[in-house]
């Protein structure tokens, strides 16, 4: 009897050290799994048809779950006549099935509501009331030269690919550009855009249902030219980017209403590929206590604004491709930084 109690008793306790084993080793490679360092690619994406990605935005696909990430079409590898490439443009599509580390191209959107070939720039995405919701540049025609009236105008969708035309906001002015949409915490829906009849300023508007906008007098942001505002909350403050083509500049609020002047992000080269001369016109997303910004490079370009002289078309596509990159965003010292150069982990987590 003491024998056979012996036995069950020299059993149980193997059953339950093997137990303590499996359990470790869970533990471990869990502790292991969490450690693992991610890497950003550099560039994180180039349009394969046209090699003009600008004006990243970034959206969780809640029917696909993954991410998307939606752009204007600039055509930089077809030489045209001044600035002719960058109009008649639509947006791209590309999608991520890893935490971002590679980018499939999915085909450009379908937004057409007007006849003819048109223009349509830089996008912004929100989701509310169970849809999509998508503000977005709209020129009518092709130009060969920067100018003539812009517009944004509203599309929904339910599944990110198929949008529904819905209307022109009435704005500011009918030159405006580069929407940035933002819910304040009372319900209501403030946008931020560029007005080229206010000297390239950033306007606001604000409104309850997304129809129906009220127009502030005066600029969010004034003072030198600018475009492509991002306006987005992290660690306690609300934060602004603007494009100033020269880098990002950064404003810091604590209500929404008055914007405290930082510094310049994204203003000097980095040593990563494709990742010169600066930052224009990008995203943020903030996941956890974890920000990344998204931007835009011309990487054959010694300075963002300024092309090679090109008579004959041959640098073309040198003077005019676009690169995707995606850098850290730091809180230090009560305002941001962005140090690309340095390692740093990227990981877009699921976020249903």
């Amino acid at each position: 009897m003491v024998k056979q109690q012996l036995f069950f008793m020299r059993k149980q306790i193997h059953i339950l050290l093997l137990a303590l084993s499996v359990l470790s080793s869970v533990n471990s490679l869990a502790q292991k799994t969490d450690s693992v360092f991610h890497k950003a690619p550099a560039p994180l994406f180039r349009d394969p048809i046209y090699d003009g990605a600008a004006d990243p935005v970034l959206v969780w696909n809640k029917i696909e779950k993954n991410w998307w990430m939606f752009y204007s079409a600039r055509r930089a590898n077809m030489p045209t006549q001044d600035v002719a490439a960058y109009y008649g443009t639509r947006i791209g599509v590309a999608s991520s099935s890893n935490h971002g580390q590679t980018w499939l191209f999915r085909g450009y959107l379908d937004l057409e509501f007007e006849k003819g070939m048109n223009t349509f720039w830089a996008p912004d995405i929100i989701y509310h009331n169970n849809e999509y919701h998508m503000f977005v540049v709209y020129i009518k025609g092709v130009r060969n030269h920067w100018g003539g009236p812009s517009q944004i105008v509203h599309f929904t969708s339910k599944d990110l690919w198929d949008w529904k035309y819905d209307q022109p906001l009435k704005l500011s002015s009918d030159k405006v550009i580069d929407a940035t949409i933002y819910k304040k915490p009372d319900g209501r829906f403030r946008i931020w855009y560029k007005d080229e009849t206010r000297g390239s300023v950033t306007m606001m508007s604000e409104s309850s249902d997304l129809k129906n906008w009220e127009t502030a007098r005066e600029p969010a942001i004034g003072g030198k030219a600018h475009e492509g505002p991002k306006v987005f909350r992290y660690k306690d403050y609300y934060w602004m980017l603007t494009d100033e083509w020269q880098g990002m500049r950064l404003y810091r609020s604590t209500d929404l209403e008055h914007w405290d002047k930082q510094g310049l992000l994204l203003d000097k080269p980095s040593k990563r590929e494709d990742d010169t001369p600066s930052g224009a016109h990008g995203d943020v997303v903030v996941v956890g206590d974890k920000a990344y910004i998204f931007y835009f490079t011309h990487p054959g370009r010694k300075i963002h604004g300024e092309t090679k002289p090109d008579p004959d078309g041959q640098w073309f596509h040198t003077n005019h491709r676009t690169s995707i990159q995606v850098a850290p965003l730091k809180f230090v010292n009560g305002t941001l930084e962005a140090t690309r150069d340095e390692p740093f982990d990227f990981h877009l987590p699921d976020m249903d």
